[in-house]
């Protein structure tokens, strides 16, 4: 897959249903979960055990504060090291509706990832009629495997 990064600063926003097929289709893939610690723990996560994956977890705002998070590269290199892959491997940040994925993927692009992409709709996607998240768009909604932290 050959791509191009956006004037965004990372290669571009795809659906949830999108990552998943990617993560399946290339070993090299890492989902990276930048969630905070609640949020992993009452929320739920990803479930990539199918795929022989786990997600990494690495915040890129830190709960109560919600300072970003001074070590997130460092985290981040870390996590993919960790599982024999180099900054050339397709990355994709998820949150829980996209902002802050956005701002982490740019931040990899900055740090020397070739490959950066946001997961539009995050985990639980945006607010629906009744202000619940997880019905009508993200991780969740589309249906994709997840587990409760």
């Amino acid at each position: 897959m050959i791509v191009v990064v956006d004037e965004a600063g990372y290669a571009e926003d795809i659906s949830a249903d999108t990552a998943w097929a990617e993560l399946a289709r290339s070993a090299n893939a890492i989902l990276v979960d930048v969630r905070t610690i609640p949020e992993w723990n009452f929320v739920g996560i990803p479930d990539l055990s199918s795929l022989n994956k786990t997600v990494a977890l690495i915040e890129w705002q830190s709960y109560p504060a919600m300072t970003v998070n001074a070590d997130f590269l460092a985290m981040l290199d870390e996590a993919v090291t960790a599982r024999g892959l180099g900054k050339d491997a397709p990355v994709y940040f998820i949150c829980r509706s996209g902002a802050r994925s956005k701002a982490a993927a740019t931040a990899a692009i900055a740090g020397g990832y070739t490959t950066s992409f946001n997961v539009a709709g995050g985990f639980e996607g945006p607010l629906d009629a009744d202000r619940h998240r997880g019905t009508c768009g993200g991780w969740k909604a589309a249906g994709l495997p997840w587990i409760q932290g």
